[in-house]
């Protein structure tokens, strides 16, 4: 019998990985909220507004209904972003079957208290539910288009990172496993604050040199936050820490980054926010994690002025300014 999954948010990133579950043979249902979009994709059989171009396979379907997508199958892929996350579980549960096993590929903090995002799972399913998170350095349309990728699903129960990768993983799409859930989610959330900088930096007229400065600086900073968080070191060095960071920082695919370069050639963030048309995660996430480094002590520095260039109306080029005079100090 056909393995089967649903898919929890029909933008790009879950209809890309709806198209590679189908295309790997499994019976997939993809679950968006809006109605009259989700109309759409049954009548067009692709995702034009996310992912255009990229036609359905047969054994893929496409629902509003989020009682339909939690009795399609005990094996759910929630790929909505952070900020809806809690929501859009709570509403799941009543549907959902006493085996339920639940992983995600959304990438932030939960926006109410800075939480991870396990930690919503186990509140609302319970801490012994199966559980898993897919991260790494990975944009939709290249997914989609079955160009090479490797990723990283992390969880507490072997046997069930064992079963997703089974699903997801094929000759072009890569997976590897961890244990450590906290250190990719750190990574995949942090990562984007850091794209936005990158943005900023880069729409500001500095040069590669400032680029690789900014990435190395903020790889330390992720590292200090998420170990103080309970990650490992080595899972920063890895596809969900470094591969992620560098792939949001250097790539015009990145939203992210995309939204810091309007910045820093001078647009205001509606406009920019406008443009894009799209979640750019890395908003949030630069006021949680400027929080969770207060709370726990943690210095971050480039977090800190991208987060004062989005909430305090710094200029960007003044928060430049500010990280170059800081106190000289020794690298590590």
């Amino acid at each position: 019998m056909a393995k089967k999954i649903a898919i929890l948010g029909a933008g790009s990133w879950g209809t890309a990985l709806a198209i590679l579950a189908a295309n790997n043979g499994c019976q997939t249902l993809l679950w968006g909220h809006n109605p009259e979009h989700i109309d759409t994709l049954t009548q067009e059989r692709q995702n034009k507004r996310y992912l255009p171009g990229y036609f359905f396979p047969t054994n893929l379907t496409v629902s509003s209904n989020l009682a339909e997508a939690g009795s399609f199958s005990n094996l759910i892929l929630v790929c909505v972003p952070s900020h809806a996350f809690k929501k859009t579980l709570s509403e799941l549960k009543p549907y959902v079957s006493s085996d339920l096993k639940i992983a995600w590929a959304s990438k932030g903090f939960n926006p109410d208290d800075g939480s991870l995002l396990h930690e919503i799972v186990a509140e609302i399913f319970g801490p012994t539910t199966p559980s898993a998170i897919l991260s790494g350095p990975t944009f939709a349309h290249e997914v989609a288009a079955n160009l090479p990728t490797a990723i990283t699903i992390a969880s507490a129960q072997p046997v069930f990172s064992k079963e997703l990768s089974s699903i997801l993983h094929s000759g072009l799409f890569r997976i590897y496993t961890s244990s450590d859930m906290i250190g990719v989610e750190v990574g995949g959330a942090v990562k984007n604050v850091l794209a936005i900088a990158a943005g900023i930096i880069d729409g500001l007229g500095f040069g590669a040199n400032t680029r690789a400065a900014l990435i190395t600086r903020g790889l330390n900073e992720i590292i200090r936050l998420g170990i103080v968080l309970g990650g490992k070191q080595e899972t920063f060095m890895g596809l969900a820490g470094l591969g992620d960071l560098i792939l949001t920082c250097t790539d015009n695919q990145s939203r992210n980054r995309r939204f810091g370069l309007a910045l820093g050639l001078g647009k205001n963030m509606a406009t920019a926010i406008q443009e894009i048309g799209q979640e750019i995660e890395g908003i949030s996430a630069a006021k949680e994690t400027f929080l969770l480094a207060k709370k726990y002590g943690v210095e971050m520095p480039i977090t800190e002025q991208t987060y004062k260039v989005l909430y305090e109306e710094l200029a960007p080029l003044t928060a430049v300014q500010n990280l170059l005079s800081r106190e000289q100090k020794t690298e590590s």
